[in-house]
């Protein structure tokens, strides 16, 4: 068995855990060659778009300091320390960091102010060591869509990008890796993707404001995208965004998106559509994404055996794995050395 290849299917792995404690699974993922970890929420507090009143009176800005040092010891290499801090939705960093705005008083903030305020409100994060928000939500949405309720910034093309465009700027000034979600816009999405196999209907016309938002948010020089978990039969009818070739065809080809492409739940019942977390994590991956987001509890040891058996068989490319792996963790150096030569 090749170590190299071992360390790369860790490398690619994003698990995602609901405290800030790191596990024996987590430790030994970090200790085998994971550098991602996702500091994640509770499905109530991720349902409720709000942080329990208990996480908010407990958790400490030492809390987050000691849980990045730990990562990043473990690994013995920078850490990407990912959270969900939307815009006027999920805001997993609570307290303890600046207030942007409600969703309302962001459409009456000139960019530069929001950009400001972005700024500001990321660069506390990143003294936390925060340095990945799985943030901004670019769809535009036009339609019943019970999965980004209360989380999207609107149906208007022109102000989801201005928005979305000022927070990444402000987010990525700051050193924290802006990912802009959810490729290709789920503008309307009637079943909730985490617990039903959703599905985006209609032509590919229907598509287009959602593209643009997504072509402006490239320009601006977002770091990171992330495809969603719905299947878009007009590219793609067999398979989710996060597992379909052809999807992410669109945004690396046809977009010309360069950057760090990071899965969506793969443990969401519509990624999955009856598949194994193992096959589906084969599947992203051969896809062209480069880091999968995953539950910390759904076996990251068996996912990355998997992952280097795929290759042994062929059902993955080396090459394909190597590159992913090398795109992550040179992506988590030049963020720690880019912060830290500002710093200086």
């Amino acid at each position: 068995m090749s170590s190299e290849l071992h360390r790369a299917a860790y490398s690619v792995l994003l698990p995602a855990f609901g405290d800030l404690q790191l596990d024996d699974t987590v430790r030994r993922f970090l200790s085998r060659g994971g550098v991602s970890i996702l500091l994640g929420e509770t499905r109530d507090e991720y349902v409720g778009r709000d942080m329990s009143v208990a996480r908010k009176g407990a958790e400490s800005a030492a809390d987050f300091i000691d849980i990045a040092r730990e990562a990043a010891s473990l690994a013995g290499a920078p850490v990407l320390i990912a959270v969900d801090q939307e815009l006027g939705g999920i805001e997993r960093l609570h307290r303890l960091v600046p207030a942007v705005a409600s969703r309302n008083q962001l459409h009456d903030l000139s960019a530069p102010e929001i950009e400001q305020r972005c700024f500001a409100m990321a660069g506390v994060a990143r003294e936390l060591g925060v340095n990945l928000f799985l943030a901004p939500i670019v769809d535009v949405v036009t339609g019943a869509n019970p999965w980004l309720h209360n989380r999207h910034l609107g149906a208007d093309p022109v102000e989801v990008s201005r928005v979305s465009c000022a927070f990444i700027r402000g987010v990525q000034r700051a050193g924290v890796i802006a990912t802009a979600k959810h490729f290709p816009g789920h503008y309307i999405t009637e079943t909730d993707p985490a617990i039903a196999e959703a599905t985006v209907p209609g032509p590919l016309a229907l598509l287009h404001d959602n593209l643009e938002v997504f072509k402006k948010v490239i320009a601006t020089g977002v770091q990171a995208v992330m495809p969603g978990p719905a299947v878009f039969p007009a590219i793609d009818p067999d398979h989710s965004a996060s597992t379909s070739a052809k999807v992410i065809g669109v945004l690396r080809d046809t977009l010309g998106f360069s950057g760090l492409i990071i899965s969506d739940d793969l443990d969401a019942v519509s990624i999955l559509r009856g598949n194994s977390i193992t096959d589906t994590a084969v599947a992203s991956l051969a896809a062209g994404a480069h880091l999968l987001l995953v539950s910390s509890e759904s076996g990251l040891d068996a996912i990355a055996e998997s992952i280097v058996a795929a290759v042994h068989e062929g059902a993955l490319d080396r090459q394909i794995l190597l590159d992913a792996a090398t795109r992550v963790r040179e992506l988590a150096v030049a963020n720690h050395d880019q912060y830290h030569s500002t710093r200086n």
